[in-house]
């Protein structure tokens, strides 16, 4: 496994793993690797400082032997915290800044007050605006150029600030 520093094009900074520098290669190509804050896919590599951990007997690049560590504290008991129930989301789940929360909140309240159409978003939206689909709030996928059309047609469109949650298994 390897942990790389990487950055948006939005400028945004965020840490992954991947099994391999190859394995991020192929993701970031592929349009898989996603910024954590705003959702871009053109992600790079930042530059960063490389962990490396001595050996106990490591010597210095001049011959001289490694500095001792200071002693050691004796650790203090410390209650464990309480573990997330089922419906909680894990601690990495959870949103750490203002920001992130806003996003949550407002992902909850698009999720709870529309229906996900997926890619059907333009053909929905589209019918739904010549009048035949009823009319209801919905959200989903559309590429660029479409929702441009959308626009141009007068269709009222928004993008969101989030991507959709993708389910597994």
């Amino acid at each position: 496994m390897i942990q790389y520093s990487l950055k948006c094009a939005d400028g945004h900074a965020f840490d992954s793993w991947f099994q391999s520098a190859a394995a991020f290669d192929k993701l970031a190509a592929a349009g898989m690797v996603s910024c954590a804050v705003c959702g871009g896919t053109k992600v790079t590599k930042a530059i960063m400082a490389p962990r490396v951990r001595t050996g106990r007997k490591a010597v210095s690049g001049v011959g001289e032997p490694e500095p001792q560590a200071a002693p050691k504290a004796v650790p203090v008991p410390v209650p464990p915290a309480p573990l997330p129930s089922a419906s909680e989301p894990g601690m990495l789940s959870r949103p750490s800044g203002e920001v992130e929360k806003a996003l949550a909140e407002l992902r909850k309240k698009v999720e709870e007050n529309s229906d996900y159409v997926g890619g059907n978003f333009v053909r929905e939206a589209r019918a739904m605006h010549l009048g035949e689909a009823p009319e209801r709030a919905i959200h989903g996928e559309a590429k660029l150029e479409d929702a441009r059309e959308l626009i141009e047609e007068g269709v009222p469109v928004m993008p969101l600030p989030f991507r959709p949650g993708r389910k597994s298994n």
